[in-house]
């Protein structure tokens, strides 16, 4: 965080000070604060832009900037390093870098708190309607987007194919954000893509405007696989109507996406931040809809890791029942 004082030619001047001798005190500096996102293409980055509005206007003092990123991975490791001051990760990355598992074996984050869960990722596998690919294991021999390195969406697709049988050796991956996925495809670059992002997202509406697309519906049996293999899975329903000639309700694996800090932030500016989100989520809303699922129920149902202090209390103050597995 950045500080600046007021200053004069004999070191510090109180802003009252300043007033009290006819000196003009200028606005007083805010600590500036960065929010950790993703690409323009998906939906962390106007939710992270709609928290950055809400603390600038509601939590005295600061300011905050939204940060385009690689999303989960990255993020993990810029609250870690301070770079980032909050930032927003799916929760099986969120779980792992806590953990120290998965993509992050022997480097335990073990200073990451949750500020709450703001709402499900569904994750899309769009295909072309020309491309002929109807099922998951269709894609084996094409070349598939599983998404930008560093993010969530590369660990979800990960875990997906592992669990139904299918490997990186099966498949020509590439590694591309959101925006790169949509242009791919409507290029003959790639045959499919994935997309772990709230819906509807950017990237794949404007798709859908000039492309017939479809999305790969999971059957049960790969819809359970993937659940047992990583339990921060669950299953949610895409609404029919989402994006152009998707018409049907589809049946999608979903994951909560989390806001998280470093245990390092300080209980006041914690609790603030939280209290700030939750007290005007309506204007969150009208950034995006996806924020129509941060309430104080879905976090405490949601978050994997321990929740900050700060956030403790300003859930207790609504009068939730914090479940001991969210306590440090």
């Amino acid at each position: 965080m950045l500080h600046t004082f007021l200053s004069g030619p004999k070191g510090l001047i109180g802003t009252a000070t300043a007033l009290a001798i006819g000196i003009a005190a200028p606005a007083l500096a805010q600590d500036q604060l960065s929010i950790a996102t993703g690409g323009t293409g998906g939906v962390y980055y106007p939710m992270g832009g709609g928290l950055a509005e809400v603390i600038n206007n509601h939590v005295e003092g600061y300011s905050a900037t939204a940060e385009v990123t690689g999303a989960s991975v990255e993020n993990m490791g810029l609250i870690a390093t301070g770079d980032a001051d909050l930032a927003i990760a799916l929760a099986d990355t969120v779980q792992q870098a806590y953990s120290g598992t998965g993509r992050f074996e022997g480097q335990q984050l073990e200073m990451v708190r949750g500020l709450g869960s703001l709402y499900a990722n569904m994750i899309h596998i769009v295909a072309l309607e020309s491309s002929g690919i109807t099922s998951l294991q269709d894609l084996t021999g094409k070349r598939v987007s599983i998404g930008a390195p560093g993010s969530g969406t590369e660990v979800n697709t990960n875990a997906i194919l592992e669990a139904n049988g299918i490997s990186y050796d099966d498949i020509d991956e590439q590694r591309l954000n959101f925006n790169e996925t949509a242009d791919a495809l409507a290029n003959g670059d790639i045959d499919a893509g994935f997309w772990s992002v709230g819906a509807p997202t950017s990237s794949i509406l404007n798709l859908s405007t000039t492309q017939d697309i479809v999305i790969i519906a999971l059957t049960e049996e790969e819809l359970a696989a993937a659940a047992e293999a990583d339990p921060t899975f669950t299953t949610t329903t895409l609404p029919g109507g989402s994006y152009t000639g998707v018409d049907e309700d589809i049946t999608v694996l979903g994951i909560p996406n989390v806001l998280v800090v470093s245990s390092e932030m300080s209980d006041d500016l914690a609790y603030e931040i939280t209290k700030a989100m939750f007290d005007n989520i309506a204007e969150m809303q009208a950034v995006h809809p996806a924020a129509n699922e941060t309430t104080v129920e879905f976090s405490l149902s949601a978050t994997p890791v321990p929740l900050h202090p700060g956030a403790i209390r300003y859930f207790e103050e609504t009068g939730a029942e914090i479940p001991d597995r969210l306590r440090p």
